[in-house]
C-alpha cells in the first residue's frame, strides 16, 4: 500500500514514518504548507513526491491511502476531502472536534465506500492486547480503572494550547486515558470533571475525571501539559489487578505488565516492537480484506462522546449525563 502524508508533522517523523520503514508499505508523497519542510522529510526518507498543498497532493498523488496528522481541527476536513478522492484514511486521534463532527466524518466515508481508521495506535502493541485480555478473561468485577497520561509541554506556541485548532490536554492525550476505560468497562452512565488553565491558553493544560457507571463501579482519567511524563493504568477487581507503566508513548527496549490476580503474582515481559507499524499493517490487512478495522469509526465517536461529555462537566461545573 502507498500512502501519502498531509503535513511533516512530529509525529509522522517521529512514528509514522518509521514504522511504515518496518513494514512493506510504503509513503510515496508528502505534504506541507510549507513545501521546503515536505522536501526535507522527503530527502531522508526517500519519499518521491513533495507538494505545497494538501489539495495538490490528494488530487496528483499516485496513491492508495491517506494518513492525516494535521491538527485535531483539521482532521475532519481532510479525512473527507481524502475520502473524495477514493483514498482510504489512516487519521490520528481524536478523529473530530467532538462527536456530531466524528459521526458526520464516520458517515461520509461509508458512503464514499472507504475505509476509515482512527490511529490510536496503543491498542496494537502485544502488552495492551495482553492487558485488555487479562481484564477480560482473568479478572472478576471489575471495579475501576485508572488512567493517567501526562507531560510537560514547554513550547508556548504549541499547536497543543490553541483553542481554534481544538487543542487541550484532554484532546491530545486525555483521549488514551478515555480510551482505555472504556476498552476495560464499557460506555459510562455519567461522567464528572475538573479543569485548569494554567497558561491562560483557552484550553485544558489540566484535567481529571471521572465515569461512572453500574453498581459504583468507576473509571478515573487524568491528563495534562504541567508535569513531569507519567503514562499508566491500573485495572482493579474484586479478585486482583492489572497495571502497566509506559503505556501509550512507549519507550524503546523490553517493556513490562504487572499483575496479581487470585493470588498469583506476576510479571510479564515484552520484546521491543513497533506498535505502528503493528497499526499500519492492521489497516492495510482491513483494506484488503474490506473489513472494519479495530479503532473504526464506530470506535472514534464513542470515544469522543465521552470527552465532550467531560469537556462540558469541566467547563459547567456538573454532572453530565450519557446514559442514552
Amino acid at each position: 500500500m502507498d500512502f501519502g502524508i498531509l503535513s511533516a508533522a512530529g509525529i509522522a517523523q517521529k512514528a509514522f514514518l518509521p514504522g511504515i520503514a518496518a513494514s512493506d508499505h510504503d509513503v510515496t508523497a508528502i505534504a506541507s504548507r510549507d513545501e521546503a519542510d515536505a522536501r526535507a522529510v522527503a530527502a531522508e526518507y526517500g519519499i518521491e513526491e513533495t507538494y505545497g498543498d494538501y489539495g495538490d497532493l490528494i488530487a496528483n498523488a499516485d496513491i492508495d491511502a491517506l494518513y492525516v496528522p494535521l491538527p485535531n481541527s483539521l482532521h475532519a476536513e481532510w479525512t473527507k476531502r481524502g475520502a473524495d478522492a477514493g483514498l482510504d484514511v489512516l487519521c490520528e486521534k481524536p478523529l473530530a472536534v467532538d462527536a456530531e463532527q466524528a459521526r458526520e466524518v464516520v458517515d461520509y466515508c461509508a458512503e464514499q465506500g472507504v475505509t476509515l481508521m482512527e490511529a490510536f495506535m496503543y491498542q496494537y502493541h502485544p502488552r495492551t492486547e495482553r492487558a485488555f485480555a487479562l481484564a477480560r478473561d482473568e479478572l472478576e468485577d471489575v471495579r475501576s480503572v485508572t488512567a493517567t497520561f501526562k507531560y510537560r509541554l514547554d513550547r508556548p506556541r504549541d499547536i497543543r494550547l490553541s483553542p481554534e485548532l481544538a487543542g487541550g490536554s484532554l484532546m491530545d492525550v486525555g483521549c488514551y486515558a478515555v480510551s482505555v476505560v472504556r476498552q476495560v468497562l464499557g460506555e459510562p452512565e455519567r461522567a464528572y470533571a475538573t479543569a485548569a488553565d494554567t497558561r491562560d491558553a483557552g484550553v485544558d493544560t489540566e484535567l481529571t475525571g471521572v465515569l461512572e457507571y453500574a453498581d459504583g463501579v468507576t473509571g478515573r482519567i487524568s491528563s495534562g501539559f504541567d508535569t513531569e511524563g507519567v503514562q499508566r493504568y491500573r485495572i482493579e477487581a474484586t479478585n486482583g489487578w492489572v497495571e502497566v507503566q509506559d503505556a501509550f508513548d512507549i519507550p524503546d527496549g523490553e517493556l513490562s505488565l504487572e499483575y496479581r490476580i487470585d493470588g498469583r503474582h506476576g510479571v510479564e515481559t515484552f520484546a521491543p516492537v513497533d506498535q505502528f507499524r503493528r497499526e499500519i499493517e492492521h489497516f492495510a490487512d482491513c483494506v484488503a480484506a474490506g473489513q472494519r478495522p479495530r479503532t473504526d469509526g464506530d470506535e472514534a465517536i464513542a470515544n469522543m462522546r465521552v470527552l465532550d461529555a467531560l469537556s462540558e462537566s469541566a467547563a459547567e461545573g456538573r454532572v453530565v449525563d450519557l446514559d442514552g
